[in-house]
């Protein structure tokens, strides 16, 4: 049996996608980060970083979203799963890749367009974070000028972790018109049935919480 903690307003919707993908039954425990429930002994025993997700099979338990999907796609195949050592490599560089390029200045620009009240906006953080994706984005999309896809000639775990990551961009109504080709790809990898729930990690706007800083690192 499979387990999956974390409501679906996280980094946990990056492993739901990935077990609808695959055809896999699974259980979900909405751990509520907003109660703290993921701070008790309890669930620390799960995972001992106290953040969302986490993962149980019969192989274990796993935390990491990104790595999760890796493990997913090592473990049960299929065409999402990397072909050799070669796609496998790429796959986990794009997984890398997105977690320390794109992942928190997207967080920045989700919350200063849509998570905090506008009160609690700051112009100035804001256009940091989108002066520090224009270079990764202008990455992405000279590989996507050139290939369809991440990895080979098909939509892959590397597409789906990178896109899951990159869904904060729709969900911040982020303009991504000067990247073509990443918005066309991200538009298609959204657009997958199994995607469908992404916009449930948009929530009604809440004031700044004081401890910002801390989530997003």
């Amino acid at each position: 049996m499979i387990t999956l903690y974390g409501p679906p307003h996280s980094r946990a919707f990056r492993v739901q996608w990935m077990l609808r993908e695959l055809g896999l039954a699974h259980d979900m425990v909405p751990v509520d980060f907003f109660s703290g429930a993921q701070l008790t002994p309890e669930y620390r025993a799960i995972n001992p970083n106290g953040r969302v997700p986490a993962l149980s099979d019969d192989n274990g338990v796993f935390w990491e979203s990104l790595a999760i999907n890796l493990y997913l796609a090592r473990r049960h195949g299929g065409p999402l799963a990397p072909d050799g050592l070669v796609e496998e490599s790429q796959a986990v560089q794009w997984a890398l890749w997105a977690a320390t390029e794109i992942e928190t200045p997207l967080l920045v620009v989700l919350a200063n367009n849509a998570m905090f009240l506008p009160e609690h906006r700051d112009d100035s953080e804001l256009e940091t974070a989108i002066d520090k994706l224009s270079r990764p984005l202008s990455v992405l999309a000279s590989h996507l000028d050139r290939h369809e896809y991440l990895l080979a000639d098909r939509f892959t775990v590397a597409d789906l972790n990178v896109a899951s990551i990159m869904a904060m961009a729709r969900l911040a109504d982020m303009d991504l018109d000067a990247w073509p080709t990443v918005d066309s790809w991200l538009t298609n990898a959204l657009n997958r049935p199994a995607a469908a729930d992404y916009h449930l990690m948009k929530l009604p706007p809440g004031p700044r919480p004081p401890h910002w800083q801390s989530i997003i690192m």
